[in-house]
């Protein structure tokens, strides 16, 4: 089927960032077929849709979070250390239908927010694979390797041994790609380690992982193998395949040589909304940036940085990046709606199908209406996306060409319902996690 998208103003994020302020796209199958100024002759499509001089843009792209746990989102925000005194232990409360319930809603949110593409670790992501499949998203999808146990597996080699066969049952999926997900540098141990790089050397998938993001994980490795993460990294062959690394707060400068020689098949991951909330930091990305590194803005989980949407995080990266370093001039807003959807792509190894709009490339696409109170006047329309735009804007979304929001509702799914499954399927969680709240205060 064509779908034809009419009178937009086109921001294409290719090479040449061409931008088309009176402009059309049309949509062939999956496929970006044709793109130009309104004032030629149109093509003909079985579709057509009026854009209403919206802001056609590339689908965002999220290189990093936690859809599962939309459970734990506003549960202990500002409670010292509370990975270890509510996430690690309420999530023992985790099921497979709760965990596929909380990735439905998740990949909603992002959804409609613009955002067709993220990377996802957590528990149960067989479940999770299924829902990225079902809301018709494009997602990186990893199955968390941790030295304890948890609601899924004993041990970490468990883990992996899973992991291996997801790899085997998910690996020629269109949109549905896997990965695997180490937890984090200093939560594995090296036996672990060394048989996660064979796997990924063996298939040919990406890791993803949290990497320098504790400073009790920098003194930890300091003090064990007086070394840095991104040093143990090169040493057990990580950056062999593909690498997208969570963070990154924490980097020395011995850690830059070798980031450096590795800079085409390392991706990092921003997400300065979590980074933030949490008072760990501001990762140095004027330095990633100026070394040739591919980074993305990442929104973490729910629970971390609470929100799903990339608007959100650009506007934060522009605020903290610019106040970290004391340059206004740093990080103009086409740079960073950049980061927003082809950084994540290059991140992610993904930019020779998605981030761009380019004949040829996955028709991921979304419309951002201008006509909002908040989106008069324009004089720059990626200023607009970056400083004033926020995700209710978001009018219009395709990921495979196929229209997944219009009108700012979702196409093939109710959020009500969604909401309400998860609601269910939360109930003996909400127990635990109020008894754990009296017991904090």
């Amino acid at each position: 089927m064509r779908q034809l998208i009419k009178n937009i103003h086109l921001i294409t994020n290719d090479e040449k960032k061409t931008e088309i302020a009176q402009a059309y796209v049309l949509i062939d199958g999956q496929k970006i077929a044709e793109f130009g100024p309104m004032t030629h002759s149109l093509p003909k499509a079985e579709v057509v849709i009026d854009g209403q001089n919206g802001i056609l843009m590339p689908g965002m792209i999220n290189p990093h979070t936690h859809t599962g746990m939309i459970p734990f989102r506003s549960l202990g925000d500002d409670v010292p250390d509370r990975l270890r005194r509510f996430l690690f232990p309420l999530e023992q409360f985790m099921t497979p239908k709760l965990v596929k319930a909380s990735a439905k809603y998740a990949m909603a949110e992002m959804l409609l927010a613009g955002v067709t593409t993220f990377c996802d670790m957590y528990y149960f992501e067989e479940e999770v694979a299924h829902a990225t499949d079902e809301m018709g998203m494009r997602g990186l999808v990893g199955q968390t390797i941790i030295d304890m146990p948890t609601c899924d597996f004993e041990n970490p080699i468990a883990a992996l041994k899973w992991t291996e066969g997801f790899i085997e049952r998910w690996q020629n999926h269109p949109r549905v790609r896997p990965v695997i997900a180490p937890h984090a540098t200093n939560t594995n141990n090296e036996e672990t380690f060394k048989a996660i790089v064979q796997m990924s050397r063996k298939y040919q998938v990406p890791v993803t992982m949290h990497v320098a993001e504790m400073t009790y994980e920098m003194e930890e490795f300091q003090e064990k193998y007086q070394q840095t993460p991104i040093a143990f990294l090169e040493r057990f062959g990580f950056f062999s395949e593909r690498l997208i690394m969570a963070h990154c707060l924490f980097i020395e400068e011995s850690d830059w040589p070798i980031l450096a020689k590795y800079k085409e098949i390392i991706g990092i991951a921003h997400c300065i909304g979590a980074n933030t909330k949490s008072a760990k930091g501001v990762a140095p990305v004027k330095e990633m940036r100026a070394q040739g590194l591919k980074v993305g803005l990442g929104t973490d989980g729910p629970s971390s940085g609470n929100t799903l949407d990339l608007f959100t995080q650009m506007r934060m990266f522009a605020n903290f990046q610019k106040t970290y370093n004391h340059d206004r001039s740093l990080f103009p807003a086409k740079e960073i709606v950049e980061l927003a959807t082809i950084g994540g792509a290059k991140a992610l190894g993904l930019e020779k199908e998605i981030g761009s709009i380019e004949i040829g490339k996955k028709a991921d696409l979304v419309l951002v209406e201008t006509s909002s109170v908040n989106l008069f006047p324009i004089y720059d329309v990626y200023s607009a996306l970056v400083y004033s735009a926020n995700s209710s804007n978001v009018t219009s979304v395709w990921v495979d060409g196929q229209q997944l929001v219009k009108e700012k509702k979702l196409v093939q799914h109710d959020l009500r319902e969604l909401r309400e499954a998860l609601a269910h399927e939360m109930t003996e969680f909400v127990q635990e996690a109020e008894i754990r709240a009296k017991e904090v205060d």
